[in-house]
């Protein structure tokens, strides 16, 4: 443990970034996850209430990554490329 107060300081910022850090990306990985089975159902059924399903996860994952990069969770570059990609995934459905 450490013996200066800043650097103490320092083990609580610390732990409480990398606890934000990781609620952000791990929910973005889930959410992601939830939104490819879900194109990949509205492929195989061409259901337009899958595609419904997929634009609601694909808003709320859109969400959860603009407030990672506005917490510096993700860089702004990789929040935009995330973005794009799971786009593109539904585009492509």
């Amino acid at each position: 443990m450490a013996n200066i107060k800043s650097a103490q300081k320092r083990i609580l910022v610390t732990k409480r970034n990398r606890l934000q850090n990781r609620f952000y990306k791990s929910s973005v990985r889930t959410l992601t996850k939830m939104f490819l089975k879900t194109v990949d159902g509205y492929k195989i059924s061409q259901n337009p209430d899958e595609k419904i399903k997929a634009q609601k996860i694909l808003s709320s994952v859109y969400s959860l990554i603009d407030k990672g990069s506005k917490r510096n969770v993700f860089h702004k570059n990789t929040a935009a490329r995330k973005k794009s990609k799971l786009a593109s995934y539904l585009k492509a459905a």
